[in-house]
């Protein structure tokens, strides 16, 4: 599930409200053990994702860093390659 939860910070341009969310509910869904919680869970968990969602928003409008901002397209490659050499049979 978490491998999905991607590197947000210091990205040419910077990461967008799509990908913060994404990543806030694959926390949420890590933490509590469900990809969909049941209805009785429902409003606390869509509460959950909001406000880990928030906190990603914030640490990363408050993050500072002197190193220059990653290419998206550079390092999606960089995962591909991982992956395809993590998979390799």
């Amino acid at each position: 599930m978490c491998r999905n939860i991607k590197t947000l910070f210091n990205f040419d341009p910077p990461a967008n409200e799509e990908e913060i969310q994404a990543s806030s509910l694959q926390f949420v869904r890590k933490l509590s053990g469900y990809t969909k919680p049941s209805q009785i869970n429902e409003a606390v968990f869509a509460e959950a994702v909001e406000e880990v969602a928030a906190a990603a928003r914030k640490l990363l409008e408050n993050l500072e860093t002197s190193a220059p901002p990653r290419n998206r397209e550079v390092e999606a490659l960089k995962r591909k390659q991982l992956a395809a050499k993590r998979f390799a049979s």
